[in-house]
């Protein structure tokens, strides 16, 4: 028995040309846009562009964690904005050791440090100089505490709405946590006023174009990654345990790995795009982890399309790109279109903008093929 190469399990024809054409767009388009059209050019990306598309595209690689552990696991989690802002954190806190004495107090501390009159960093910061060590965290202090929280989760078998209710809840007091001023990472401002990034300056051009073009490339190979598993073996347990796990009991396998596995990798995607949102946006602060992101998150698989991958990176675009319209336009309105958005989806579109899509196309297959039997008869 053969198996089909890996590139045509992953996607066909037309999905890797898609690939191919989002590549050139990322790597040629954008920074020839940016960088060599002056800006008074009508082909010109502004800076503002470029931020705002790189933090889109951080919010897709949430929305493709939650797809994971929610589309095709079956795992509601109210808590994936903590997972996000743990790896922002984790990797401020090296982005706040480059300021080095060019804060607004001249001294080699963070200044909220410095107004609180702390003489030394606290444990938590040590190597926090190294950025080899602040990127192993990203990945670390999220996966950890998915790990730990998951196991005992899984192992009591919690699930549905009580698990949802238990993440919402863990993600709400981590966010009362971080506030305080005294756990030593900003209280209520955070991290922000960044200076540089492996002593490049952050707030050039090319140094931003370059974050741009790392947080696609990031972004592709996720989806990848995440293709690789949904194909595969793994991915056909992770289904069954999503529609009837009490049967994949039965057969001999255990949800809790499974389960757990995806769980802690879900999270490390987060931290993840929590770490290259970072950068990119200037700040990370505690309402990263407000339960309404964490809700919002849901939000932008529901609408795109729960187990389809590209809707989950669809709906974040889509919310998101919203989102930055009407909180400028109409700043007073967003939370109720969100709403209508969010009930309209549930009651009109189940299977989210990709399952609508598909019905379009069916239909329309199906009035073209009687044509097509007459034309040939």
């Amino acid at each position: 028995m053969t198996t089909a190469p890996l590139s045509n399990r992953l996607y066909g024809p037309r999905g890797w040309a898609c690939i191919a054409v989002f590549a050139v767009i990322l790597l040629v388009v954008f920074p020839v846009l940016n960088l060599v059209v002056t800006p008074d050019s009508p082909f010109h990306v502004s800076a503002y562009w470029i931020t705002l598309l790189g933090k889109i595209m951080c919010y897709m690689m949430v929305a493709l964690a939650m797809d994971l552990i929610w589309g095709y696991t079956g795992i509601l989690s109210l808590g994936h904005g903590l997972f996000f802002a743990l790896g922002g954190y984790s990797f401020g806190m090296y982005l706040m050791r480059q300021i080095g004495a060019d804060g607004q107090y001249r001294v080699n501390m963070p200044d909220f440090m410095v107004f609180l009159d702390w003489k030394e960093f606290p444990w938590q910061w040590t190597g926090s100089e190294h950025f080899w060590w602040c990127a192993l965290l990203v990945v670390l202090v999220p996966g950890l505490l998915a790990f730990v929280f998951g196991y005992f989760a899984f192992r009591s078998r919690v699930k549905g709405v009580y698990f949802s209710i238990i993440t919402q809840a863990l993600t709400y007091a981590a966010m009362l946590l971080f506030f305080r001023n005294n756990t030593g990472f900003g209280g209520n401002n955070g991290f922000t006023d960044f200076k540089r990034i492996l002593d490049y300056p952050i707030t050039t051009p090319q140094t931003r174009m370059v974050l741009f073009v790392i947080t696609g490339t990031v972004l592709v190979a996720m989806l990848l990654l995440a293709r690789v598993i949904v194909t595969s073996k793994l991915g056909r347990v992770l289904t069954a345990i999503r529609d009837a796990e009490s049967r994949v009991m039965f057969s001999g396998y255990n949800p809790l790995w499974y389960k757990l596995f995806i769980w802690t990798l879900s999270a490390v995607l987060c931290g993840i795009a929590g770490a290259l949102y970072v950068p990119q946006v200037g700040i990370i602060n505690p309402s990263e982890m407000s339960p309404a992101n964490s809700i919002e998150i849901a939000i932008w698989v529901a609408v795109g399309g729960r187990g389809t991958l590209i809707g989950a990176l669809l709906g974040a675009a889509i919310v998101n790109g919203a989102k930055s319209w009407f909180t400028m336009a109409f700043p007073e309105y967003w939370l109720f279109f969100l709403g209508l958005l969010f009930i309209g989806v549930t009651l009109f579109m189940p299977d989210g903008v990709v399952g609508l899509l598909g019905k379009i196309r069916n239909r329309f297959n199906a009035q073209r093929a009687p044509a097509a039997l007459e034309k040939a008869a």
